[in-house]
């Protein structure tokens, strides 16, 4: 191990400050939004309830969604035979100032079209997710009920109830187990003749049939909606007792301990353009013949190891003040009153960790808006794949706190969104290369929206393609970059090499273009020219890295040095359009235009610091409330701007507790009691983005240097993390005291040079792959061997 030292400060103690990363009640959840506790698999979600009388799961299977092939015969995925004929009369309208005339063609011809049905809360062409169905269990109630408890231990991933009915004490345990793709929960009790227990399997689709084959109760259906199949099996074994079946109820009688094993699938299969065919029948017994084979403690512990590979990857460690050791409700609301709980943050941060890995593992589908957690046949948005920022939000911690490995669901489902996206590209805009707008759903959906401006955003598929080079950028897997990345990056790039037009003075803009649900049609919105920027620089950078030399590159180079750059506005802010247009009274929830700062690279502040001070400007303007998602992003965006005290504001206002379940957005976002973001509704990109946004104040990477503590808060004032990535594959292990660096140590992964800085100072290390060099404050700067200062 090679040695830094650059100045002098104690240690802080080794001991965490924090035991067990739990978040815990006093008592039964009665919302399944604010208070439930998530658990998943990937494959299955599952919300606990945690009900003495009547304990309620409920349950969702990733790919069970009304819409697409199958609803209705003239589905193609949103398209619009030959819009693109009234592109051209678009275009010429705006390059004429007539923008309401602009705006209105393109709201009637470059609209994806959907069915409309009145008797249908969701957009009956688009569909939604589903919920899957519940499980009741009904327990008599014999006594007085004390020592209530329900929590969810993130550190293993692992829901329990224990309560004393009387003097019978229960205990039930719950996870999701992912290797064998089954959810497991068990219920003991010590009463002498044992428990009875009633159960009960509904959903809430009208097509299905009950069954039981041995100790399993099995459900079939199919969706009204578009005949999609599928089923579950709910298999029982109990300690004592007998079991007897009718219809969907299960009732169990004098049993000291029952334990379920679910599994559910349906036909779905992400295989263009019908999405139908997989035999999920065969699938869910083959997958329950193997799971009741196993015992519950081999399931639990196969679980626990699975698990704790990816989650012990990064220990964040801060201090523990007396409210550490409140109920999770209670010591919300003290925090909200101003108690200070850095040790709150950390559990905040690990539980973004958590939901990513509960809900994205490799073979599964990308987490949607809500993860795979929802309860509702017409839910929020129809808790879809939003490719205007939610999508992309999710997965921002999935690189730089050690989950890669989550990150290829997503990558996965970009590569299969080319072929549909292709066709949308050709039918709206008679373009190469591949698109997604704004709304998405499993079945090729990458038209624009509806109605306009909410639903034109063609660049969801170039900011997509940032994180296809992403991992590559933490992994540096050449292979994985030339077989799946940049085949999807390159497909992005030609559809821009086609959209971008001249703009009578050499620069190259998009039109028409909206800044995404902001503003009008216009000539050039500032988020979709870095968005551009960033993929062409990130396929030069491809190339290169695999060696190709050929007209592509050499087309996006020269389109890349024509692009329009930001502009600085009248009153020092970063413009939001070409025009300089910006009310600095504007408090929209979408700051789209900084997209450059966060998460682009094209605005630093050594880099472009008069850029990086408009940035600001347009930030302030903006101000410091807005939905989760927004505050998310907000806590990255002064994250990149080094000003950490900013940033834990915002992580502060993103904690406030709230029991909005609607769709008051203007009243902005919050945490409910069980610590899942409020946008509101629930949606799971607030956790993720705050989450990327801590790790951001801890490393960043994105300028071509790992920098330590670049936004460090006071409120932080000694601490430690482990395990935290920086592009080049690096590893990070951070501890610091009193606002300063004690000791950092960075382990080269692939055996890459790189610069470290922290502060003024700044070091080129070039390491060896597993190498690790230890920066620390005891004695004068010791550079060691393979190491520079500049």
């Amino acid at each position: 191990m090679a040695t830094v030292l650059l100045s002098a400060c104690q240690a802080p103690p080794d001991e965490s400050t924090v035991d067990h990363l739990k978040i815990w009640y006093k008592q039964e959840a009665k919302s399944w939004m604010r208070e439930a506790l998530p658990i998943g698999n990937g494959y299955m979600g599952a919300m606990v309830f945690g009900g003495v009388e009547r304990e309620r799961i409920q349950f969702n299977e990733e790919s069970l969604w009304v819409g697409g092939p199958g609803e209705w015969e003239a589905y193609d995925g949103g398209n619009r035979k030959d819009a693109h004929k009234y592109l051209p009369q678009v275009r010429k309208l705006l390059s004429k100032g007539e923008l309401e005339k602009a705006h209105a063609l393109a709201n009637k011809e470059l609209t994806g079209v959907i069915k409309r049905n009145n008797n249908h809360e969701f957009w009956e062409g688009f569909g939604a997710f589903q919920a899957f169905g519940d499980i009741y269990i009904d327990i008599e109630k014999t006594g007085e009920i004390s020592e209530y408890h329900r929590e969810l231990d993130i550190s293993d991933a692992i829901a329990r109830v224990s309560y004393t009915d009387g003097d019978v004490h229960h205990k039930r345990t719950y996870f999701a187990n992912y290797p064998s793709k089954v959810l497991v929960f068990k219920l003991e009790n010590d009463a002498l003749q044992g428990q009875d227990y009633t159960l009960e399997l509904t959903t809430p689709h009208k097509k299905v049939n009950y069954s039981s084959s041995g100790s399993e109760l099995i459900l079939d259906g199919l969706l009204e909606n578009n005949g999609m199949a599928f089923g579950a099996r709910l298999h029982l074994e109990t300690k004592g007792g007998d079991i007897g079946f009718d219809e969907n109820k299960i009732k169990v009688t004098a049993s000291n301990a029952v334990t379920l094993k679910l599994v559910a699938g349906t036909d779905y299969l992400n295989h263009y353009p019908m999405y139908k065919g997989k035999d999920y029948e065969s699938e869910n017994l083959a997958t329950m013949n193997k799971a009741k084979e196993v015992s519950f403690q081999e399931l639990l512990n196969e679980h626990l190891s699975d698990y704790r590979e990816l989650f012990q990857r990064v220990d964040l460690s801060l201090e523990a003040t007396q409210i550490a050791s409140l109920p999770t409700d209670e010591r919300l609301k003290a925090y909200e009153e101003g108690q200070e709980d850095p040790s709150l943050e950390a559990l905040y941060f690990q539980y973004g960790r958590y939901l990513l890995i509960s809900s994205s593992r490799p073979g599964t589908m990308p987490a949607n808006l809500q993860g795979k957690w929802n309860d509702k046949t017409a839910p929020p948005w129809a808790s879809d794949y939003h490719m205007n920022i939610n999508e992309q939000m999710i997965y921002w911690p999935a690189e730089l706190t050690n989950l890669s490995e989550c990150h290829q669901p997503l990558i996965n489902y970009m590569e299969s969104l080319i072929q549909p996206g292709q066709k949308s590209a050709a039918s709206f805009f008679d373009a190469n290369g591949w698109i997604v707008n704004t709304m998405n759903n499993p079945f090729g959906f990458t038209a624009p929206g509806w109605d306009f401006p909410w639903g034109f955003f063609p660049g969801g598929a170039g900011w997509l393609s940032q994180h296809a080079w992403e991992h590559y950028e933490f992994t540096q897997n050449k292979e994985y970059l030339q077989e799946q990345g940049f085949p999807i990056m390159k497909e992005a790039a030609l559809f821009w090499l086609d959209y971008l037009m001249d703009d009578g003075q050499g620069y190259l803009v998009s039109t028409p273009s909206y800044s995404p649900e902001h503003g009008g049609i216009s000539e050039g919105a500032s988020m979709d020219l870095q968005i551009v920027w960033d993929l062409f620089t990130n396929c030069i950078e491809a190339c290169e890295v695999l060696g190709i030399e050929d007209e592509f590159k050499q087309q996006v180079m020269d389109s890349k040095s024509r692009l329009f750059p930001p502009q600085i506005g009248r009153w020092g802010q970063l413009q939001e359009w070409k025009e300089d247009v910006d009310d600095p009274e504007n408090k929209h929830r979408h700051i789209s235009h900084l997209f450059a700062l966060h998460p682009g690279k094209q605005i630093t502040l050594d880099g472009t610091p008069e850029l990086a001070q408009a940035a600001k400007k347009s930030l302030n303007a903006r101000g410091d409330q807005g939905t989760g998602w927004s505050l998310g992003w907000k806590i990255n965006f002064w994250s990149r701007l080094r000003e950490g005290n900013r940033a834990h504001k915002l992580i502060r206002r993103l904690l406030r507790t709230t029991t909005d379940e609607g769709f008051e957005m203007l009243k902005g976002g919050g945490t409910y009691s069980n610590m899942l973001c409020a946008h509101p509704p629930f949606q799971l990109d607030g956790n993720m983005g705050a989450t990327a946004g801590i790790a951001e104040m801890l490393v960043q990477s994105h300028d071509g240097q790992i920098t330590l503590l670049p936004a460090l808060p006071d409120a932080w004032k000694s601490g430690s993390v482990k395990g935290l990535k920086a592009r080049g594959n690096f590893e990070v292990d951070i501890t610091w005291k009193d606002g300063k660096l004690v000791e950092a140590n960075i382990t080269s992964k692939s055996g890459n040079s790189c610069y470290v800085k922290y502060r003024d100072k700044t070091l080129r290390l070039g390491l060896l792959k597993g190498e690790t060099f230890t920066v620390g404050y005891d004695m004068k700067l010791n550079l060691g061997l393979n190491a520079t200062n500049d």
